[in-house]
């Protein structure tokens, strides 16, 4: 990483010789971003998702030898360690006074909101369970973005992605009977902060790199996460393991910042709402993690949902935004 790292890609321009006689009329409409820098912004948004598609079984993992406060805590303390050094080291500059509000965002939604009501969701959910509830992310950070930056996604775009969110609902359902429980109320609190931190983070991986943005969001919770920390140590006394040790390493390196670091880059590349679509497949991947990292029984429906899944990321990717 640099410290002039940036998140959107620069695209050479052409100088021709001016027109004596330029016509009258609107200015001629911005260009579309290069092939190469669309497709490299989709490569880091579907590694940044296969990142997060390991934080539920992390989670488990982590939880096997410490309390749920004690890993939200640490995770964010260690990753925040972790931002703070390369921020340093990089020399990078403190945010403009007006991307502070949206950093706060962030740091809200993803740094401690989605992490808390997830993991404390966990305690009494599967994680492929878990896993089908937050599929609806990508509709939900959609509709964020939507709300924040004024985008229109097209119509064909969100007919494909209700297909998707719906085809997990039915998923979500089936699997607990019918009835949302209080693990499910935890998972759907979640996807509502998380889906405004994505949206404003990929707003403003626009104005500053993307690691950055992520960096300053642990940075600014520091004065929360810190002394959570601490509290939780001794309210939660840890018994680690080297599975709860190597969950807690995950999902602090992995899932809270490197993950969000390709995830932001990409989203600023590509569009919040397509990058956002990507995520269609988190739950499908997670289920797979959860089988061979947790031993947990494959729902039977999973196939056809990924199917139905994999449909809708096709289309939604190839609608007009």
């Amino acid at each position: 990483m640099r410290g002039n790292d940036s998140a959107t890609t620069a695209t050479p321009i052409a100088v021709t010789a001016p027109d004596p006689t330029p016509a009258a009329g609107p200015a001629a409409p911005r260009p579309a971003p290069p092939a190469r820098a669309s497709g490299s912004g989709a490569l880091l948004a579907a590694l940044g998702v296969a990142t997060f598609s390991l934080t539920f079984p992390a989670t488990a993992w982590a939880l096997t030898g410490m309390g749920a406060w004690t890993v939200v805590m640490l995770r964010s303390v260690l990753a925040a360690a972790l931002a703070g050094t390369c921020l340093a080291v990089c020399r990078a500059r403190v945010p403009e006074r007006r991307h502070w509000a949206g950093i706060a965002v962030v740091a809200g939604g993803v740094v401690l909101g989605f992490p808390l009501l997830t993991t404390l969701a966990l305690k009494t959910s599967t994680t492929s369970h878990a896993a089908v509830v937050i599929g609806l992310l990508p509709l939900a950070t959609a509709a964020c973005s939507v709300a924040r930056t004024g985008a229109r996604p097209s119509r064909t775009f969100w007919i494909a992605a209700s297909v998707g969110a719906a085809a997990v609902i039915a998923f979500a359902l089936r699997q607990s009977g019918g009835a949302p429980t209080t693990g499910d109320l935890c998972l759907f609190a979640a996807l509502l902060v998380c889906a405004a931190g994505y949206a404003e983070g990929g707003r403003l991986a626009r104005h500053m790199p993307g690691w950055q943005v992520i960096g300053w969001a642990l940075v600014l919770a520091l004065p929360v996460t810190g002394p959570g920390a601490v509290w939780a140590l001794c309210a939660e006394p840890p018994h680690p393991t080297g599975r709860a040790v190597a969950g807690l390493l995950w999902l602090a390196v992995g899932s809270t910042f490197l993950g969000m670091v390709v995830w932001y880059r990409g989203m600023a590349a590509i569009g919040v709402s397509r990058a956002s679509q990507l995520q269609l497949a988190q739950p499908l991947l997670t289920l797979v993690w959860s089988v061979v990292l947790l031993g947990e029984q494959l729902p039977p429906a999973a196939p056809l949902t990924a199917l139905a899944v994999l449909a809708c990321i096709v289309v939604t990717q190839r609608a007009r935004t």
